[in-house]
């Protein structure tokens, strides 16, 4: 895979991989130029970098076999730090990504269609059932009853963009303080709650969400947290069933236990 990154650069350049599980990306140094690599990155790259959302993208080549390979500017700096996730910056980016018409617009032009909470909750029941595990514990059957007993209130948002893996791996801070979100391979049109809804669950107090949400731009009310515990039961109930697909008996008890805790949770609402 090397020698074939190499051959979308000019001589010289020094290709190594950048790690992740799929092998499709690489870091290229030729003196003090350097860049990062991606294999069949999706269009959605340009609007990002456009918007100043990753960093920028510096070319696209078409391979002789049609993959194309993306060139993005590789900038010295770190991933943020859980206690970072609740700072000003990463409330306002994400308020600049769910609110851009220019991300939506190119997701549509894609062909990506909104994720609607029916649609949402129509394909988890049909994989638990697919899988035996729609009645295998309380905990997913509680989790069932609450998702079917306030789906009315999970239509009730408007759709944006949403990158839909918000953890701090995802979050580059560069040397010179810019602030990126990467890792766009699980965009998504749908309720922006499922992407701020999973950075309070795992990063900000309880006592803070009213002021992180704020800082977002909305407030912290009823619904607001029934449609927020709803994506965050059905990322649950979605894990399980990818977990037992993959015999991974471990992280299935662990999910079990975080569904047991976010039932828990709903009962103190």
């Amino acid at each position: 895979m090397v020698e074939w990154f190499k051959k979308a650069l000019s001589e010289d350049w020094e290709v190594t991989p950048a790690g992740g599980l799929t092998g499709e990306a690489y870091f290229a140094k030729k003196d003090n130029k350097r860049l990062f690599l991606k294999r069949n990155s999706s269009p959605f790259l340009a609007v990002l970098s456009a918007e100043g959302i990753v960093p920028k993208l510096v070319w696209t080549k078409r391979m002789d076999n049609g993959d194309v390979v993306s060139a993005q500017e590789w900038l010295p700096g770190r991933e943020l730090r859980p206690a970072e996730m609740q700072h000003q910056r990463v409330a306002d980016l994400l308020h600049k990504i769910h609110h851009s018409t220019e991300l939506l617009h190119m997701l549509l032009r894609m062909g990506k269609k909104p994720i609607t909470a029916d649609d949402r909750f129509q394909s988890i029941i049909k994989r638990l059932i697919a899988n035996q595990l729609k009645d295998a514990s309380i905990e997913i059957q509680d989790g069932i009853k609450f998702l079917e007993a306030n789906l009315s209130t999970a239509r009730q948002q408007k759709q944006t963009v949403c990158h839909g893996d918000m953890n701090h791996h995802n979050l580059l801070l560069t040397d010179d303080s810019q602030l990126y979100l990467i890792d766009w391979d699980n965009a998504m049109i749908a309720d922006p709650i499922a992407d701020y809804g999973m950075l309070l669950n795992s990063y900000i107090p309880k006592e803070d969400w009213n002021g992180w949400l704020q800082k977002y731009g909305v407030q912290l009310d009823k619904q607001l947290l029934i449609r927020m515990y709803w994506y965050l039961i059905a990322d649950s109930l979605s894990f399980l069933s990818f977990h037992y697909e993959r015999n991974e008996s471990d992280k299935f008890e662990e999910r079990i236990e975080k569904l047991k805790e976010l039932n828990i949770q709903l009962a103190l609402l």
